[in-house]
């Protein structure tokens, strides 16, 4: 998989070298000179350029790219880098970096992003992950379809401890896609039995996240009395 990534920043490297190390192809690109330091990520291409120029776009070969990742510390470059991947080079998939949770709306299909991944709100949604039990918690938006991958830890008295997988009826545009028990991760399958403490991970609909809350929140009779 070829991913370009405009923004060469601490993110931006970090980002190429996790990359890097999975086997894909990386391109860096910043139009900072100071930003471009091969010996930090040698494995890489390296493009000195403006990730908003049409020009320069054509000279990292944008069409060629699986994935483009707008990393850069400024709202409105990632807008732009967005939107010209894939309304100008048909990137299949867009990732955008988001740096005011004010800025968030913005990020969303009609801009060209698949993803967008505000740091501040994913920091304090993996802060609520450790303390919440029995709440939902947003982790991820998919711009592309209105998803979100949400977390919930069932508690010891929901209702569905002890229940099989393919007992549940799992509200419409609901996916578990894993879950987390010990330190073991587990991919669901319709046998597997839920259990008290399992960290359960969805994809789902913004518009059934409260309809999955409640399910997994309902309370067995014997908790409740």
């Amino acid at each position: 998989m070829r991913v370009a990534i405009a923004g060469a920043g601490a993110v931006g490297r970090s980002i190429a070298s996790e990359l890097l190390e999975n086997g894909h192809e990386v391109l860096l690109i910043d139009k900072a000179p100071t930003a471009i330091s091969v010996e930090r990520v040698p494995q890489a291409e390296w493009l000195l350029a403006d990730a908003c120029e049409i020009t320069s776009l054509d000279e990292a070969a944008l069409q060629r790219c699986n994935v483009v990742i707008a990393a850069t510390g400024d709202d409105k470059v990632n807008l732009v880098v967005s939107l010209l991947a894939k309304t100008e080079y048909g990137v299949p998939r867009v990732v955008a970096r988001v740096n005011n949770p004010k800025n968030e709306w913005l990020f969303n299909e009609a801009w060209g992003v698949d993803v967008a991944v505000s740091t501040p709100r994913l920091m304090s949604a993996l802060v609520e992950e450790a303390v919440s039990v029995g709440d939902l918690v947003r982790l991820l938006r998919f711009s592309h379809g209105d998803a979100n991958l949400v977390e919930l830890t069932l508690p010891p008295e929901a209702a569905l401890v002890g229940t099989r997988v393919g007992d549940v009826e799992w509200p419409e545009d609901t996916t578990l896609v894993t879950i987390i028990r010990g330190t073991r991760v587990l991919t669901p399958n319709k046998d597997d039995v839920l259990e008290a403490g399992d960290e359960l991970l969805f994809v789902a609909a913004q518009a059934r996240e409260e309809q999955l809350e409640q399910l997994l929140s309902v309370q067995r009779q014997d908790a409740t009395g």
